[in-house]
């Protein structure tokens, strides 16, 4: 683990001075250095995601693929949103605003007297394994995903947002990220507030985001993989991601248009098999959401929006005004 994080380090610092830092002057911003520098690592974060994607993941979605990709356009823009993400610009514009006020409010909690729990030094002796540390971290803030993640099918508010994920009917690598932005900056909110109060690294922070992101975007893939009886129990896999977005299962619990669903996990399977909410039996079938597919008593679909504007505009209708959502007639054959 250290060896790694001292590669990437200078791996960082080779980056920021061969490009980021020439730019940040030539910009005028040689005031903003530090955070150049802290954006320079989200970067090459990105960048060796963005390799793996390509290099790997794209040829495993052509091996065995779910289905025929019909909607070319509809996995561009799912593109744009992973672009955003991986290359640091949804990090970036978090850093200077809202986490950044995060952490101020915090700091004036530290000079009150209140602690930082670092929790991996509640079992003694783990400070002094990095990867022993790192695990427990991942164990943590996988089940703060499990938590975030059923909230955004609990609440009509939060599902408003989040439904915008699962309205993708061509699911591929790049779907992961396909979120509105709004939704984005609430989970990143809790995963801050939750990091700094729990005391994880700075590197340790990258590399628990970074395997995150990598590890869905295979589960996200076009991909017909499952782990088998026993690796589905100890990780997510594509097959078992996939269920959460087929129509009906991922987001409904008791019946048509009743909120819950079913593999809510991001990494690990564990929390939808401790707290009830597993499916490891329903086969892969179509994705997307029921409202989008099936008509209303007057014969409408719901409309998610086809680029990533309207698809962002069309989220914030949906959040403040349900009645006001467009619906449009279902396209004829």
């Amino acid at each position: 683990m250290d060896f790694l994080i001292e590669l990437f380090a200078v791996a960082q610092l080779a980056l920021f001075e061969a490009v980021v830092q020439p730019l940040s002057f030539a910009l005028g911003a040689g005031d903003l250095l530090e955070q150049a520098y802290d954006a320079t690592g989200w970067l090459l974060v990105g960048l060796l995601q963005l390799l793996v994607l390509l290099v790997l993941i794209a040829p495993l979605q052509r091996w065995r693929p779910v289905e025929a990709v019909t909607d070319p356009r509809a996995v561009r823009v799912d593109v744009i949103y992973t672009l955003v993400h991986r290359l640091g610009l949804f990090r970036l514009f978090m850093f200077f605003t809202f986490e950044n006020w995060v952490e101020l409010g915090l700091s004036e909690l530290r000079v009150l007297g209140w602690p930082t729990l670092h929790l991996d030094q509640w079992w003694p002796g783990v400070t002094d394994v990095a990867w022993v540390s790192f695990l427990i971290y991942l164990v943590a803030f996988d089940f703060l995903n499990y938590a975030i993640h059923r909230a955004q099918h609990h609440f009509h508010w939060w599902w408003s947002l989040h439904a915008l994920h699962h309205s993708q009917r061509q699911m591929t690598m790049w779907s992961d990220n396909r979120n509105h932005l709004l939704d984005d900056v609430l989970v990143d909110m809790v995963w801050v507030l939750v990091a700094l109060l729990i005391g994880v690294g700075p590197g340790q922070f990258v590399a628990l985001v970074a395997l995150g992101q990598l590890s869905e975007s295979l589960q996200h893939a076009n991909l017909r993989l499952s782990f088998g009886r026993w690796g589905e129990r100890l990780w997510i896999s594509p097959r078992f991601h996939r269920v959460h977005h087929g129509i009906g299962i991922g987001h409904e619990s008791t019946g048509r248009g009743t909120l819950g669903g079913h593999n809510f996990g991001v990494l690990l399977p564990w929390w939808d098999m401790l707290l009830g909410t597993a499916d490891l039996d329903s086969e892969v079938g179509p994705t997307g959401v029921r409202d989008q597919v099936e008509p209303d008593a007057q014969g409408r679909v719901r409309d998610y929006g086809e680029g990533f504007w309207a698809q962002q505009w069309l989220g914030l209708r949906r959040l403040f005004g349900r009645g006001a959502v467009p619906l449009s007639p279902p396209a004829r054959p």
